[in-house]
């Protein structure tokens, strides 16, 4: 199953780390990959279709793509999406992750909180804008500070849906810890809900995924939500 599934993914076996691997693995089999399908292009072939299709948006908008300011806006927009806002759809941008020994015996829960997330909505590409709060209880191994951080920046360049988003970072820190006791909250407003459609500014999404001693014990999972 998992192999039939990867099939269908781009850049499957281009100089991908274990770790890239290891993680695409789980969520594959987890059915929490982000929907995708190969397409053979490279980053400069992702450009110049996206800058095509760009072009053509505009001019069915009725802009003037003669007009200084606009040039350049259609490739502005291509190598944004390519190289910015989108690199998370490419594995081999997936962050060189240090995980070490715990020899220090840490056994408390490490949290990093106020991670900040801007991310895409998939149904709409408009922005998500919010803050993730991530903790796990140590085992054998301990991560880097800063590469929890960057764990989430990956997945949230992504066209997403917050609750995929969440469950993402969650199962790709379970992987690389090699711990069940891993927990993730993302807090964020949805500019498809502020600037389109409702048009509400005020509302905000919360979601949560938990594992192990953050789903089965009360007081730890307490203490994280607090």
């Amino acid at each position: 199953m998992e192999a039939a599934l990867a099939r269908n993914l781009p850049h499957l076996d281009d100089d991908l780390t274990d770790d890239a691997h290891r993680v695409r693995s789980a969520l594959l089999a987890r059915g929490l990959e982000t929907p995708l399908v190969a397409n053979h292009l490279d980053s400069g072939d992702r450009r110049r279709r996206i800058r095509e299709a760009f072009t053509d948006i505009a001019t069915a908008l009725g802009l003037d793509l003669t007009d200084d300011s606009l040039r350049d806006t259609p490739a502005r927009i291509a190598k944004m999406y390519v190289d910015e806002l989108f690199a998370g759809l490419d594995y081999r941008q997936f962050p060189r992750v240090s995980v070490i020994e715990n020899k220090m015996r840490v056994e408390e829960m490490v949290l990093v909180d106020d991670i900040g997330v801007v991310s895409t909505c998939e149904h709409h590409f408009v922005t998500i804008d919010g803050s993730a709060r991530v903790a796990y209880i140590p085992g054998e191994r301990i991560i880097g500070l800063s590469k929890i951080n960057r764990i989430v920046r990956f997945f949230a360049q992504r066209p997403q849906v917050q609750e995929r988003l969440t469950q993402q970072v969650l199962v790709a820190l379970q992987t690389l810890l090699a711990t069940e006791d891993v927990a993730v909250t993302i807090n964020a407003t949805h500019y498809c809900v502020k600037a389109r459609g409702v048009m509400d500014g005020n509302s905000r999404t919360r979601t949560t995924a938990l594992g192990g001693a953050f789903k089965n014990d009360a007081s730890t999972r307490n203490e994280f939500l607090r």
